[in-house]
């Protein structure tokens, strides 16, 4: 005999307070990317060599491809900004060597430089993984806008 007992419970309709509407979503995004082009331009520690450019030509197969990347009924809005950040995530892996493995880092050359170019993409990283929860969270979002 196997007893199942349901307990209902209130559901917060609203994303968490720190989860970015689109629109800072997408600002946030390309802010986050200007200042990290800035800052790995001046340090000269793009990623580079072999893996590096592997895993660019996988990410431009990739975005040649397109996919959908959000179920019917989400905003374009959402769906554009999602797949601007998963893109942003693609770069991002291929900035820091793509390899995975440690070894390929890239234009640096040094500790320091490692450090610098890790510390430029850290927030690049944060952002893009900030605005596929807002893409995410787009109908939760577009619900309460339609309740005001």
């Amino acid at each position: 005999h196997v007893e199942v007992v349901w307990d209902c419970l209130p559901v917060r309709e609203a994303p968490p307070a720190d989860v970015p509407s689109l629109g800072e979503a997408e600002r946030e995004l390309a802010e986050a990317l200007r200042e990290a082009t800035e800052v790995l331009s001046r340090l000269d520690v793009a990623g580079s060599g072999p893996v590096a450019q592997a895993a660019l030509e996988a990410y431009r197969a990739r975005a040649e491809r397109g996919r959908e990347v959000l179920a019917p009924g989400y905003p374009a809005r959402a769906a554009r900004v999602l797949e601007l950040a998963q893109r942003v995530g693609a770069l991002i892996a291929i900035a820091h060597g793509a390899g995975g493995d440690g070894r390929e880092h890239g234009g640096a050359v040094s500790a320091s430089e490692i450090g610098a170019r890790a510390e430029a993409l850290r927030p690049v990283e944060r952002t893009a993984r900030r605005a596929q929860v807002a893409a995410y969270n787009a109908l939760v979002e577009e619900r309460e806008r339609d309740r005001s």
